[in-house]
């Protein structure tokens, strides 16, 4: 089995670093490199690392760089080249990492996702990726097992590999080589869809996204943002809008245009009316970023273009809207679709 570079961006919370980390030690060999990232944390984190667990590389920015540009330091500086991202607040399982590697040594594979269970209530299905992703056309995420806030109970229903849209950065696995060709993660999202953003780019390559349901790891979720946050609901609703506008053509942008500003504002309004106006209000300044970065989304279209191939066509995409089946039609699980 090749060896893997695992990398886990950390700001913060010493306990739940050194969990996953214990579960790390416990069940992966050690041959395979873990690199934490350190984004500026102020509490005893490193130094627990250092004292606890010797063999673990920790790299320090000055700054929090974020989900994005953390994972960005720790893939150049990786010495392997299948690559593994991890949350700080996940826990690994025995033999977790074989059935992820054995996937990604495919020549047309680009990530491997595995299923993601919740950590505190282990019969659900985690929120951040499930049993993999997948988009609609106007750019809303949703999972196999969970689409917004409706989370399946596993009973084994998607207990098979298959191909997906995307795979989650709670913790899949990359090559060094695509990642770093593709022009990694763009720190500009900092969190949330990024790994959205790179495997679509990764698709218009030619390569394929993959779930592999044979590896479990368990996920405790919104340890260094809250579901409560309204900056969550920012970066959220802003990186939708930018995969939007960047990674489709510029045809489908023309023709989606409307309806996805539609939605966007009909969801800031359901935040309105819910007296949520922190959130409200992040949902606004995430549409007036996008105007006021116009020159950024016009570059990272032109950048996208160049990588898409001659033959790339859009597969795995929901051809409709996501929102209107889930709260109009009540379609609340993904086997309805």
């Amino acid at each position: 089995m090749k060896n893997c570079s695992i990398i886990i961006p950390h700001c913060n919370n010493e306990s739940i670093l050194r969990r996953c980390l214990t579960s790390l030690m416990k069940h992966t060999s050690s041959k395979h490199e873990i690199i934490v990232i350190d984004n500026n944390s102020t509490d005893k984190s490193m130094e627990m690392v250092k004292e606890k667990f010797i063999n673990v590389k920790i790299i320090k920015n000055e700054k929090n760089l974020g989900y994005a540009g953390g994972c960005n330091v720790g893939a150049v500086a990786a010495k392997n080249n299948f690559l593994i991202f991890l949350n700080n607040d996940t826990e690994v399982t025995p033999k977790w990492i074989s059935p992820i590697v054995k996937e990604l040594k495919k020549s047309k594979v680009s990530s491997v996702q595995p299923k993601i269970k919740n950590l505190s209530n282990q019969n659900l299905f985690d929120y951040a990726g499930a049993s993999g992703g997948f988009i609609d056309i106007f750019c809303f995420p949703f999972c196999r097992g969970r689409i917004f806030n409706t989370v399946e109970k596993d009973y084994g229903q998607y207990d098979f590999s298959r191909d997906i849209f995307w795979a989650s950065g709670t913790a899949f696995a990359t090559k060094k080589n695509l990642f770093i060709k593709s022009g990694m993660f763009d720190s500009k999202f900092f969190a949330h869809m990024e790994e959205i953003d790179y495997q679509w780019r990764t698709q218009m390559m030619g390569y394929k996204v993959v779930v592999c349901t044979e590896s479990v790891i368990y996920h405790e979720g919104a340890k260094t943002l809250s579901f409560q946050s309204s900056l969550k609901t920012y970066l959220n609703h802003r990186n939708s809008l930018i995969i939007f506008f960047t990674n489709h053509t510029f045809i489908m942008v023309l023709a989606l245009f409307i309806p996805k500003i539609m939605l966007h504002f009909l969801s800031t309004l359901y935040d309105l009316l819910q007296l949520r106006i922190k959130h409200a209000s992040s949902q606004i300044k995430a549409f007036f970023w996008i105007l006021k970065n116009i020159k950024y989304i016009i570059k990272k279209r032109k950048s996208n273009n160049k990588l898409r191939i001659a033959n790339y066509r859009l597969k795995g995409m929901f051809k409709t809207s996501i929102v209107v089946n889930y709260f109009i039609f009540r379609k609340r699980y993904f086997s309805n679709y």
